[in-house]
């Protein structure tokens, strides 16, 4: 009788978690940072209007996504002229709870905000542009501690596109990239802000942030780093990406594969499974998969399995399905639209521009794949390896109006630039472009 009260115990907990979890968009690309949900009832149809948008929210211009927790939307939003601003919104109605801005001006091409905050407890963290790292309160609304990643560890100018880190909480400790001339990858402690250790400056400047893998069952840090940008050079001597695998509690790194060919990553690693790791870019190799083993010595290393021109992703990591993954492959000289590779590195298919995906976002939940174009519209999409399963399409963001006819980042990227990470919490979508965070109801 009472194995079988603590076997109901042990199930409602379960229930309760899971539960728990579908509600929930806790940092960027989700909550097992994978672009993965366990939320059910997704809408296999979508009403002629397209699906009901519940509300819409004014946002500055940038690429910050969203992060989710108990019905709190908290988005870092930006203005150029003053700084960051870290905001809370209401999940049900959009409404403003309460916002902590400071002082951060500056302005890189494609202005605006970056990064998706992350949220643990009862703090969320951000980073800004300027790469100010701060710890709120979520009941006090007040700053706990904030740092600077990038001036704390003697960088000086920042980045050509700014600084782009998504905190990443591992246990008691803070995960973010600082990139600077005195640090690689920092963790602090995520009560404190104190720093528990850091690397060794790892390889040029990514705009990756670090990702979890798992390596024969235990949590290894993945850092992605560049290769020498031929158009903003920082020395004559060529030079190759790194990704770098680190102990999460020590920072020792444990391996390296130094022969990545990407000069603008923004892709953070992909868990492949089977000890795999997928690291996909935009400028212009692709993609590539290595798999790391452990030597008789305990060491490990890293082996290229193989890498495609044909399949990458320049502003998100490709989502893994069934054995397939799944990215949007346009850059400025490719356009593949969605694309679907086998984990051997065949090319399954590509939508190339009919319909035209670019630097859009993705999420998987209850089999389908809910996918922003980058542009106006978002798509219901069933994966499939045999072929592009459109299931519904609605245009959610009108033209956007003309920037001005010096604006660069308009001309180039188009007038929309519905590039942020989408979050889906509780039955709801959220999608932003340069003007607009809209909250869409995508279940039944």
């Amino acid at each position: 009788m009472h194995h079988r009260k603590a076997l109901v115990w042990v199930f409602s907990l379960t229930v309760l978690a899971n539960s728990a979890s579908a509600e929930d968009w806790p940092q960027y690309l989700g909550p097992t940072r994978n672009s993965i949900s366990p939320q059910k009832g997704i809408l296999r149809t979508w009403p002629e209007k397209g699906p009901e948008v519940l509300w819409t929210a004014t946002v500055g211009r940038g690429f910050g996504g969203p992060a989710v927790k108990d019905g709190k939307v908290y988005l870092l939003d930006r203005d150029d002229k003053v700084g960051d601003n870290l905001r809370c919104l209401d999940l049900a109605n959009g409404k403003e709870h309460w916002n902590f801005a400071y002082d951060a001006p500056g302005t890189v091409m494609f202005p605006g905000s970056r990064s998706v905050p992350t949220v643990d407890g009862d703090r969320v963290y951000s980073c800004g542009h300027n790469g100010d790292l701060y710890c709120i309160n979520t009941k006090t609304h007040k700053r706990v501690w904030n740092k600077n990643l990038w001036k704390d560890f003697g960088g000086d100018k920042i980045p050509f596109w700014a600084i782009t880190q998504c905190p990443l909480v591992y246990g008691d400790l803070l995960i973010v990239a600082s990139q600077a001339p005195q640090a690689g990858v920092v963790a602090y402690d995520k009560v404190t802000g104190n720093v528990k250790w850091k690397t060794e400056p790892l390889g040029l400047i990514s705009y990756a942030s670090p990702a979890i893998v798992k390596v024969d069952g235990k949590d290894h840090v993945v850092m992605v780093t560049s290769s020498t940008n031929p158009f903003q050079r920082t020395s004559p001597k060529d030079e190759l990406g790194n990704v770098v695998g680190i102990e999460p509690l020590t920072g020792a790194i444990l391996w390296k594969f130094d022969k990545w060919e990407c000069h603008i990553p923004v892709a953070s690693a992909v868990d492949a499974g089977e000890n795999k790791v997928l690291i996909a870019g935009g400028y212009e190799l692709g993609a590539l998969m290595i798999k790391v083993e452990k030597k008789a010595d305990g060491s490990y290393a890293a082996a290229e399995l193989f890498r495609t021109k044909e399949f990458g992703d320049q502003t998100k990591p490709p989502l893994l399905h069934k054995r397939h993954f799944y990215a949007q492959y346009g850059t400025n000289s490719r356009r593949d639209g969605m694309a679907c590779m086998s984990m051997e590195g065949e090319i399954k298919w590509k939508t190339k521009r009919s319909p035209e995906f670019t630097k859009g976002s993705m999420i998987l939940a209850d089999g389908l794949i809910l996918a922003s174009d980058g542009a106006r519209s978002l798509f219901l999409v069933e994966p499939d390896p045999s072929g592009f399963k459109q299931l519904a399409t609605a245009e959610l963001f009108p033209e956007a109006a003309a920037g001005s006819e010096n604006d660069m980042a308009s001309r180039v990227g188009g007038r929309n630039q519905n590039w942020a990470p989408m979050a889906l919490a509780d039955g709801k979508l959220l999608i932003r472009d340069q003007t607009q965070l809209k909250c869409v109801k995508v279940t039944q």
